[in-house]
């Protein structure tokens, strides 16, 4: 599906670790090599034609993204690195002038690093908590799991759309229900979410939600946070510098900008941001809904591959997304990558960055096979075809 898009697929080159980062398509490269060549200027600072090009192609990115999320206004748009940085400037910028000491912040063990580090550095620097929403035996989040853990010091709901290990998709739209019936915040992880199904966030009614750009066909470096205006308005810039504010005669004379420029100071990512553009047009012009049933197609697929072979144990058999985590019986999993890697196929193994999760699933690595739309039946095959031969892999591995 639109392999001819991808430069590297005319390689001989199997690519599955999508949930680290997916390929990019010519178009996206074509539209920032365009920005270096042809009008490579600073955002928002120069009065001549090429900085209003800049300008202009920069903001139709937050409009298609503000269309892309479906937010309410484009003021709830503000460009980041990085899904990472972007859940840091939601943490520190915003829930570390909110909490208070023994304070409650729900996540769970499947949660990236991203999420979870800089709630653990509150519960240093504020004395709040942080807990863990039970998985079910399909390591899945329940809306009744969640109930469960609400209690009057809960404010905060800081969870995936859909996680990176076990690839399960939550019940946003539950939670957010119950989480504001009980005045209770939500910020939702949507770096695995958003490049693979539609994301309303009015529907949703998150009140905070980082993704990158690298997932979902766009550059490294790029991502973006978004936040209710009336909850942005009291986030805190957690950068101070050029562009983001109006003067500053003395420190008691500090005006900022309105949003979202005074949280973006400094010269952004402008290649970046553009190419997320291009990259959210390529999506839309496939269709969320065709990525996320091709990705299903794939995964049970694959899945009815190695269920018969009996030295695979496969942590996720069920899951909503393209990922399966799995290991080879007495293979260390980066072996199992090694060996795989010989073949020129690229998958991801080790912890994945979700270096809790060993207390729910019990193991701590896994071989992680994450597909995308331009995956295929055949990539899958040779993949298969490899893990069945256990020898093989044991041999090829002295």
């Amino acid at each position: 599906m639109n392999r001819e898009d991808f430069p590297l697929l005319s390689e001989d080159i199997i690519y599955l670790d999508n949930s680290a980062t997916s390929l990019k398509p010519k178009c996206v490269i074509n539209k920032m090599n365009e920005y270096y060549e042809k009008y490579p200027a600073n955002a928002h600072r120069g009065d001549y034609d090429l900085s209003f090009k800049v300008d202009q192609e920069y903001e139709n990115t937050r409009e298609l993204v503000k269309k892309f999320i479906n937010a309410k206004y484009l003021e709830e748009v503000v460009f980041t690195s990085g899904a990472t940085e972007s859940l840091n400037m939601i943490v520190n910028g915003f829930f570390a002038n909110y909490l208070e000491k023994d304070d409650e912040v729900l996540i769970t063990t499947s949660e990236h690093a991203s999420n979870v580090l800089p709630w653990f550095r509150l519960v240093k620097k504020l004395g709040i908590k942080v807990k863990y929403i039970p998985l079910d035996d399909h390591y899945y989040v329940t809306l009744d799991n969640v109930k469960k853990m609400i209690n009057n010091k809960t404010k905060v709901i800081s969870i995936a759309g859909i996680t990176n290990v076990i690839g399960d998709e939550r019940p946003i739209k539950e939670i957010t229900k119950l989480a504001h019936d009980n005045n209770i915040f939500v910020v939702v992880d949507g770096a695995q979410m958003v490049p693979h199904i539609k994301v309303d966030v009015k529907d949703l009614d998150i009140d905070f939600l980082a993704f990158s750009g690298h997932k979902m066909c766009g550059p490294t470096g790029i991502g973006v946070l978004y936040g209710k205006k009336e909850l942005l308005e009291h986030l805190e810039p957690i950068n101070l510098g050029g562009g983001m504010n109006e003067s500053f005669d003395n420190p008691d004379e500090v005006i900022l900008k309105e949003l979202p420029t005074r949280l973006e100071a400094g010269t952004p990512n402008i290649a970046g941001v553009i190419g997320l553009g291009e990259a959210i047009k390529y999506l839309n012009n496939i269709g969320l809904d065709k990525i996320i049933e091709q990705e299903h197609k794939l995964r049970k697929y694959l899945i009815d591959k190695l269920i018969p072979i009996k030295h695979i144990d496969i942590i996720n058999i069920e899951s909503d997304s393209g990922i399966v985590a799995f290991n080879v019986d007495k293979v260390f999993s980066q072996d199992v990558a090694y060996f795989l890697n010989k073949y020129n196929i690229c998958v991801r193994a080790g912890n994945h960055c979700a270096k809790i999760l060993k207390s729910s699933v019990g193991v701590t690595n896994t071989v992680r096979v994450s597909l995308y739309f331009y995956n295929t039946y055949e990539e899958i095959d040779n993949l298969v075809m490899l893990l069945s031969d256990y020898e093989k892999i044991v041999k090829e591995m002295i």
